[in-house]
């Protein structure tokens, strides 16, 4: 019997050549694509590089720009001025005007104000006083005496905190952050050196003779009011001698001599200015040279500077002193300041009579009349011209070359321009 044939048999390829061709398929595409993706990050890669370049191109430019607009303003002198604004401000003349806080203090015989900077009263404090002096101690407190009378006021940013009657003629009169007074009452041949709170209550009573301790030339008050700083002038024989007296109020002693911490006397020398900068920098400048002295509880000499040219003015900040010296071999001044640790940071000659000169933050500013001449610390001579009016008053404010000007009319905010 013959066998049938299978006609549903059929040939099969290997299933191993079948795989391979896969993979080979799959690997290829994923190189492809592979490939794609190093192209598009590269591409990222030089996007984020040009980009990169193109800001710092930009930010340099920038800088360059606002370096150069600094330095074309900052670094020329001006000799003009622009009005901006004009406050008037009513005053029957004879009328003093003093920076302070935020604002300006305003004072005459019949009274004292603090303006704000536009020129309204923040509180007004009537009093009859002859011939009004002030001192204050940064922007924290205010004194305001009667020279050769008997009336003394302490204020503050918030206006009147006491006011003091004192038994003698006020010739001097220094304030504490606190609002304590220190003054010197004249009595003949011997002054006295007395202390107040604010409220008038009797601290210290010390007597001074100029064959004893020595006339009070000076007197200064520390932050706290608990240290007194007193430059005498001594007459022993034929010798004149400068006795500098710190005297620490810190506790209770059995009489005034125990107060005393620090005593230092120097011959030939006449000290006519005696001041804190600080609470821990206090500094004597004689007729010669500067003395800084450092430390809070005992303060002892840190540094003498010594002077070859006759002082003209004395001022200062917390920050600087500032003196203007008479040239010897030449035509007018050297304006140069000190820093705490008695370095000479700025010295710079110059012309003409200045009446008054002050520091406000790191500018000096030098004026007379309607002359008006602005120094920066660093030695930039910012402005050598006249103003509209006389000057009573002039600082610095927020802005380009902005200044608020103190005169017969009131306030006035100016910038100054070519």
């Amino acid at each position: 019997m013959r066998r049938k044939k299978n006609t549903d048999l059929y040939a099969v390829q290997d299933t191993k050549d079948v795989t391979e061709a896969v993979i080979d398929r799959v690997l290829a595409e994923l190189r492809e694509e592979d490939g794609i993706q190093e192209n598009i990050e590269e591409q990222v890669r030089q996007h984020k590089r040009s980009r990169r370049i193109r800001v710092t191109v930009i930010s340099t430019l920038v800088i360059m720009i606002a370096v150069t607009s600094f330095l074309v303003i900052h670094l020329q002198t001006y000799m003009s001025s622009r009005t901006i604004t004009t406050y008037e401000n009513n005053s029957d003349g004879n009328v003093n005007y003093r920076q302070f806080a935020d604002g300006v203090l305003k004072y005459s015989k019949d009274g004292i104000a603090l303006l704000n900077r536009r020129g309204k009263e923040n509180w007004n404090q009537p009093y009859q006083i002859k011939n009004p002096i002030i001192d204050t101690y940064n922007n924290d407190a205010v004194v305001v005496a009667d020279k050769g009378g008997n009336t003394m006021l302490v204020l503050d940013r918030e206006g009147l905190k006491g006011e003091i009657q004192t038994m003698l003629p006020v010739e001097k009169a220094v304030v504490s952050a606190q609002g304590i007074v220190c003054t010197v009452l004249k009595n003949g041949t011997s002054p006295k050196i007395v202390c107040y709170d604010a409220a008038g209550n009797l601290l210290i009573e010390m007597t001074a003779s100029l064959t004893g301790t020595g006339y009070p030339l000076d007197v200064g008050i520390s932050e706290d009011g608990k240290l007194l700083l007193v430059s005498y002038l001594c007459v022993q024989g034929d010798r004149l001698i400068t006795k500098i007296r710190y005297y620490n109020f810190d506790g209770e002693k059995d009489s005034i001599q125990d107060y005393e911490v620090t005593a230092d006397d120097y011959e030939n020398m006449t000290a006519a200015s005696a001041f804190f900068m600080n609470p821990k920098v206090s500094v004597v400048v004689g007729d010669d040279r500067i003395l800084f002295y450092h430390g809070e509880g005992r303060p002892e000499l840190a540094e003498t500077i010594i002077l070859d040219k006759r002082i003209k003015s004395v001022f200062h900040s917390n920050r600087y002193v500032g003196l203007i010296l008479k040239n010897e071999r030449k035509e007018g001044y050297e304006l140069c300041l000190f820093n705490t640790s008695g370095k000479k940071v700025l010295s710079e000659d110059f012309t003409g009579d200045f009446t008054s000169v002050k520091l406000s933050g790191s500018q000096v500013l030098m004026y007379d009349g309607k002359k008006c001449s602005v120094y920066t610390r660093t030695g930039i001579h910012k402005y050598d011209g006249e103003l509209d009016s006389n000057i009573l008053e002039i600082f610095p404010v927020l802005g380009v070359n902005k200044y608020i000007v103190m005169n017969a009319n009131g306030m006035e905010v100016i910038r100054f321009v070519k």
